[in-house]
């Protein structure tokens, strides 16, 4: 890597900045907790938290009972383990609470992402004489268009007439929140479902949940969150703002691995509605009644009774050593670090760009109540080159065409010091781009 005193005259401030609020930092010890990827002789710089979690150090000792006990129980395993495996999925329940805002019942680990997306909209949205559109933001992840396309054409719906994508204005990069509870008023008694994201991947804007719900309620559609980018990242309350559905994955802030199980959240006030339309499965037949073999389907109350399947015990074990972390940490210490952070990085950012005359700019919003850990930059007449630079360098961010470089400084792992050496890097890459 780049030596410390680069040609930056401001990176010693920064640098010198870092440490102070390095040696304040109550969640320091925590980057101890997961492994850094090296890079040479040095730990990486790694920014990708948004993308793929680290992994926590405790994960192996939980994989590892589990191969434990399958070898010496086998199939007993499901009973007799030290995390029986017939109720593993309880074993993430009230953390998974705690960091949703939610009550217990309200919250589930199950499947994948876009497929509990599929379950949750099969309950949720439901098309009706008017009311037969389906809300979603422009630029939305596209599995999350692939599936609100799919499910218009499910009901025998013309994407073109009910499909609505909320678009910034023009010469802007996010949503104004006027602008999305104006559009869902003006579509009144023609609107079913909102589902949009808790936190933009792209420009890292957090969305105004409790106002959309609100919105949203109020013209009588129902309202969800795909939270991939938002569980472990923002302080949420899901059950407060009363949102009706949400899903999350468990490989991004939650750092459950690759291909980690996800989870679902379904309001209580939906708890016992049998009448909800939905995919059913034996796991979400009453437990104490599961192994009887019943033909007849009794309907577990909450969110539990979205379930189709037992749970993915080694796809879930390393999800249960982070959320360990998190319990330790606790979101409120975690947000304050987060904005602070944050907040570094964007300072030094702007900065770096003042004193090398470049223009460097930044999508996600300034307001720290619109944004969670990650900052999506673009460095106009740069392109990939400065990407490169850095990955060279040992700096771990995100390219996504076409040119903005995403970086996600995550206060459970990420420091201060992480951050005043990636401007000294960045500071390098543009003199020696132009």
């Amino acid at each position: 890597m780049p030596p410390e005193n680069t040609t930056w005259p401001g990176h010693q401030a920064f640098l010198d900045k870092a440490r102070v609020f390095d040696d304040a930092d109550p969640l320091a010890s925590f980057r101890e907790r997961f492994h850094m990827p090296p890079r040479g002789e040095e730990a990486c710089l790694y920014f990708t938290g948004n993308s793929l979690g680290l992994q926590p150090v405790g994960a192996s000792d939980i994989i590892q009972g589990e191969l434990e006990d399958w070898r010496k129980y086998g199939v007993e395993a499901h009973f007799e383990g030290r995390r029986p495996w017939v109720s593993y999925h309880k074993e993430a329940t009230h953390d998974l609470a705690a960091i949703m805002g939610a009550q217990p019942r309200e919250v589930v680990a199950m499947n994948a992402l876009t497929v509990n997306l599929h379950l949750l909209l099969i309950s949720f949205y439901r098309p009706e004489g008017r009311r037969t559109k389906l809300m979603i933001e422009a630029g939305a992840f596209p599995s999350d268009r692939y599936a609100a396309l799919s499910q218009l054409r499910l009901h025998g719906l013309d994407p073109e007439e009910n499909l609505i994508e909320l678009a910034p204005r023009e010469g802007e990069h996010t949503l104004r929140t006027e602008d999305i509870t104006d559009r869902i008023a003006a579509e009144g008694d023609r609107l079913a479902c909102v589902m949009l994201c808790g936190v933009q991947y792209y420009t890292g804007q957090w969305m105004p949940m409790a106002e959309v719900t609100a919105a949203a309620h109020a013209v009588g559609a129902t309202c969800g969150f795909d939270l991939a980018h938002a569980a472990g990242n923002v302080p949420l309350q899901l059950h407060d703002w009363k949102v009706d559905f949400a899903c999350w994955c468990g490989y991004k802030y939650l750092n459950g691995g690759p291909g980690c199980t996800a989870g679902a959240f379904v309001h209580e006030r939906h708890a016992q509605k049998p009448e909800l339309p939905r995919l059913e499965g034996w796991w979400g037949h009453a437990e104490s009644r599961r192994f009887k073999m019943e033909p007849d389907f009794d309907l577990m109350p909450g969110a539990e009774g979205w379930q189709t399947s037992n749970a993915p015990v080694m796809n879930m074990a390393a999800l249960l050593a982070s959320l360990a972390e998190f319990r330790a940490a606790g979101m409120d210490r975690l947000r304050h670090k987060s904005i602070a952070l944050t907040a570094f990085l964007e300072e030094g950012i702007m900065a770096v760009a003042q004193d090398t005359g470049d223009t460097l700019e930044i999508l996600t919003p300034s307001d720290p109540d619109a944004r969670g850990c990650q900052l999506s930059i673009v460095a106009h007449g740069h392109g990939k080159a400065l990407f490169e630079h850095l990955t060279e360098n040992g700096v771990i961010v995100d390219w996504r065409e076409p040119a903005v470089i995403r970086m996600a400084p995550v206060p459970l792992y990420n420091s201060f010091a992480d951050v005043a050496r990636f401007l000294g890097i960045l500071d390098d890459g543009l003199r020696r781009d132009t």
